[in-house]
């Protein structure tokens, strides 16, 4: 099932963090197609306060990832919720005070981005100030789209996302055409246009919240400084990369200028653009990753965490080695799809082949910096952020650019991924004492989860299953030395939950399964039962129907009569059932 998930949350997740990077490439083609080379020149100087936004969103959504993912593996409801409320709060006030600032302090922060003093003769200042004036009114919505990805991606809403995405880059493109060939406001038009197309997505996200069905509820009396302060700590490792890839821009801006002019910013604009629409898929990979490790390393489910090690390490290789390809490709008419000046093109072009060689290391290492964010590896996530996207690459493109002039610039992203994969190779082996292999990568401590003797794991996918997995269920317990009758027990729980799931569940002819796993610990012995079929929660269901008729809900009302201890999730879209006998 671990498979089939990854890959039914990886589209969604990509096209997800595809909203942050589509208003820019789209802005960037239209500002280069159309406004000129200075435009371009400002629309790459305001960037690093863009991904400052998207470094506080990217904090509060990756907080919200750990903690939920947390909360949601040990099925604690009201964690959910305060994690949920606080989020919100969160994000509200830092785009409110953010946006102020932007807008009072306009004039020093594009001097201070490298635009240059505001003079008469400063084009470029005047450019850059308008396109942040323009999209900083969207700031509210751009970091509400942010956190709404992993609460919709954890209650499988995964099609209100697709939706979401799509309208805000035809509203975007459409705004861009009205900007530049009916209102002309220039730069400004075009940073307003993002602004309304973040609009677009969160008025059509923002519907899942306010229905009855929504997971996640709204409780400001769940607001609390802990819970702020643990939802900031999750999420500091993706600040700590965030603010390491504006601090890169910033200094290869000023590194590119000293270089070779605007000529050479407006080329690393346009392989920023294309990058980070590259990047989007190793982000998304990575979001999966985040959000799996956080569940499966909170249930303590080692088997699991082994399975999306291998599965995440596939994609990354996979889907990147053919997007690097593409790119290779295509790399001409791309770059002429944002500048039109030959010299820049010939420069942005080359540029933008050798950097996509970086794009295969880069997603290994963004992939396995967030699968150890969501177990817990803290510090090592946050040193993989510091190394790949600022101290290995601005050190390599310093040192190499002194040889090879603007070439030695962008040789410096494949030089710094490839480095930082290397020092992480190092030191897992060093650390685990092996060599490298799934679970070397894994990072799992000794004496982590259930040890494989006392866990019983089998998965049903028809009718023909149950029978065989209740049978070997039994034979497990009775070789645990667990008394016959809980065995029985057992086995009994397991027909009727499965043969209910796969009547109800099955009916709409989709593949389906049901994954069957028993813990045999000292003090107790736990059954979980998760499926990917429809909603559908027996313990409230129970509560609701329950009915003096003893024949009614019969299956349900045994299994429950059984147990100890019956608690229900719904995360990602699976139903996740644990019964303590």
């Amino acid at each position: 099932m671990i498979k089939r998930l990854f890959k039914q949350m990886l589209v969604t997740q990509i096209l997800s963090a595809m909203t942050v990077t589509l208003c820019m490439l789209i802005d960037s083609i239209m500002i280069g197609r159309f406004l000129g080379l200075d435009c371009m020149s400002a629309y790459g100087y305001s960037t690093p306060v863009l991904l400052v936004f998207a470094a506080v969103g990217s904090m509060i959504s990756a907080g919200i990832q750990v903690m939920c993912g947390r909360t949601m593996g040990i099925g604690d409801k009201e964690g959910t919720n305060a994690c949920y409320t606080v989020s919100i709060v969160l994000t509200a006030a830092f785009a409110l005070v953010g946006m102020a600032a932007v807008l009072t302090f306009t004039n020093p922060l594009c001097t201070l981005l490298g635009a240059g003093e505001n003079t008469p003769d400063n084009v470029v200042f005047g450019l850059t100030k308008d396109y942040l004036r323009g999209f900083i009114i969207g700031a509210p919505a751009f970091m509400a789209a942010q956190i709404m990805v992993p609460y919709m991606q954890m209650s499988g809403s995964r099609t209100r996302l697709v939706a979401a995405v799509i309208a805000m880059t035809i509203g975007d493109v459409a705004l861009d055409v009205l900007n530049v060939f009916v209102f002309k406001w220039g730069t400004f038009g075009m940073g307003l246009a993002s602004s309304l197309s973040y609009y677009i997505a969160f008025v059509i996200g923002v519907g899942y919240f306010f229905k009855k069905s929504c997971i996640f509820k709204l409780r400001p009396k769940l607001i609390k400084a802990p819970t702020c302060l643990q939802l900031l700590k999750d999420g500091i490792p993706t600040l700590i990369n965030q603010v390491s890839l504006v601090l890169l821009i910033l200094l290869l801006n000023q590194l590119l200028t000293n270089l070779d002019g605007s000529r050479a910013v407006a080329a690393y604009s346009v392989i920023s653009t294309v990058g980070n629409i590259c990047y989007s898929f190793s982000s998304g990979i990575a979001s999966v990753a985040l959000t799996l490790s956080s569940i499966f390393h909170a249930d303590e489910d080692k088997q699991s965490l082994l399975e999306l090690v291998k599965v995440m390490l596939f994609y990354s290789i996979a889907i990147c080695a053919v997007v690097t390809l593409v790119i290779i490709l295509a790399s001409k008419p791309l770059v002429m799809l944002f500048i039109q000046d030959l010299s820049a093109v010939s420069m942005a072009k080359l540029g933008l082949k050798l950097f996509v060689l970086s794009l295969v290391p880069c997603s290994l290492n963004t992939t396995l910096k967030n699968y150890y964010q969501g177990i817990g590896r803290v510090k090592l996530s946050m040193s993989i952020s510091v190394m790949q996207n600022f101290a290995l690459t601005i050190l390599s493109a310093f040192i190499i650019s002194r040889f090879l002039g603007v070439t030695g610039v962008w040789l410096g992203f494949v030089s710094g991924e490839s480095l930082t994969f290397i020092i992480i190779c190092v030191f897992i082996c060093m650390k685990q004492k092996d060599r490298l292999s799934t679970s070397t990568f894994a990072f799992i401590p000794p004496g982590f989860g259930t040890d494989s003797k006392d866990c019983f794991d089998l998965s049903i996918t028809c009718q023909e299953d149950v029978v065989k997995t209740s049978e070997e269920a039994a034979a497990f317990c009775i070789s645990r030395g667990l008394p016959k009758r809980t065995c029985n027990l057992l086995a009994l729980a397991i027909e009727e939950m499965s043969n209910n799931i796969i009547h109800y569940g099955f009916e709409d002819g989709k593949a389906h399964s049901i994954d069957i796993r028993i813990i045999v610990c000292e003090d107790k012995t736990q059954l979980r039962i998760r499926d990917n079929c429809k909603s559908f929660d027996p313990v409230k269901y129970l509560k609701l129907h329950s009915s003096d008729d003893p024949v009614a809900h019969i299956g349900i009302k045994m299994v429950m009569k059984l147990v100890k201890e019956a608690n229900y999730v719904n995360s990602l879209g699976l139903n996740d059932l644990r019964l303590t006998l």
